[in-house]
């Protein structure tokens, strides 16, 4: 934990990230598409498969190798829904053994006592289970299949009681908005260590609840609620695709006289706002590396070419690495190194990826004089 002080026009990242910019911190790995739900928000459109074109075990050990050779990255073994996968015990066990910190995104509805033994026995830190509504009735709606509330909160149990400890993540749209203080004091109930909120980004089924996006307005208010519960809860919180967090944590503290206290390492750690191509990516079920999930552009195919290369490589990565790339307001914005906007809503509003963020009602000082 690193407490650095705001300053009004010099919001740095936290000390040493600069330098460190391109060391991989990240990685999520959509080991299938396969799934046994049908969100609403769903990135990946995903249903029950098979699809083709899925990494075998083979390839999928070879690479977490060619992962290892970079760092030792946290890898989330997301989909899809995981569990799905016949072989995702040895894939997480294989990463474990060589060094990798190995974590888990399942759906909650299929863990039982047995898968969560096998997750134990694989290495498997800690595992994240999406909860979108405050009632049964409200996260049922938001993914598509009656019961999944209540399987959840029964596999976040069976997880519990193996010793493996999971978060809670729940995506933010205007249909659960008013949920979210009833999400959090659940994750408080049933034993989570951390709430990581999520804002919608209009991609897969996505794209077909726009509707449902909140305003930006809305996402101010939202992120400067969630500042406020700092202290309020024992819950590590963490705001995903929501970069302007980042800023917000800086002008309150500013406006407070408080100093900002980083947590720089693991899943709940505060660095940055996007972290696409600069400290994490996204590998699809095929093998396509991505700056993230919701950015889907390709930066290279690991069936073709080494993960080393495209990390290290990538014309696009290298442009995201270079906050003076940012055009826009993000571009003149003071806030850019630790924000940055989010590059996927950018891409799906403009079709550049590097144009300003859409759902951004702050005005950087250079424009306001």
């Amino acid at each position: 934990m690193k407490p650095v002080n705001p300053t009004a026009h010099d919001p740095t990242p936290p000390p040493g990230s600069e330098n460190k910019i391109a060391s991989l911190r990240l990685v999520a790995w959509e080991v299938t598409r396969n799934c046994n739900l049908s969100c609403l928000h769903c990135r990946a459109s995903a249903t029950e498969g098979p699809y083709t074109g899925e990494l075998d075990t083979r390839t999928s050990l070879a690479l977490l190798d060619q992962i290892a050779e970079i760092g030792t990255p946290i890898v989330i073994l997301t989909g899809g829904e995981p569990l799905l996968r016949s072989d995702i015990f040895e894939i997480a066990g294989y990463g474990s053994n060589i060094g990798l910190r190995m974590v888990m995104a399942p759906n909650g509805t299929l863990i039982t006592k047995r898968t969560a033994k096998q997750m134990v026995d694989a290495g498997i830190k800690r595992i994240s289970i999406s909860i979108d509504g405050a009632t049964k009735e409200s996260h049922d709606r938001f993914r598509g299949v009656e019961g999944a509330f209540e399987s959840a909160i029964r596999g976040a149990g069976l997880a519990k009681e193996a010793g493996i400890e999971f978060q809670i993540n729940t995506t933010i749209t205007k249909t659960n908005l008013d949920q979210i203080p009833g999400i959090q004091a659940l994750a408080i109930n049933i034993g989570a260590v951390a709430h990581h909120i999520f804002l919608l980004v209009p991609t897969g089924r996505g794209k077909y609840i726009v509707d449902k996006e909140i305003t930006a307005a809305e996402y101010e208010r939202t992120l400067n609620w969630f500042y406020d519960q700092q202290g309020k809860t024992a819950l590590q919180l963490k705001a995903t695709c929501a970069p302007h967090y980042y800023r917000i944590l800086r002008q309150r503290a500013k406006e407070e006289g408080k100093s900002i206290t980083y947590q720089t390492h693991g899943l709940d750690a505060v660095t940055r706002g996007c972290l696409g191509g600069t400290s994490f990516c996204f590998i699809s079920h095929t093998g396509i590396v991505q700056p993230c999930g919701f950015l889907d552009l390709n930066c290279g195919d690991v069936t073709k070419v080494s993960f080393k290369d495209i990390w290290e490589r990538s014309e696009i990565f290298r442009s995201l690495r270079n906050f003076d790339n940012l055009k826009g307001k993000c571009g003149k914005c003071e806030f850019r190194k630790v924000c940055g906007g989010c590059r996927a809503r950018a891409f799906e509003a403009t079709g550049d990826f590097l144009a300003e963020e859409p759902l951004c009602s702050y005005q950087p000082v250079s424009i306001q004089n």
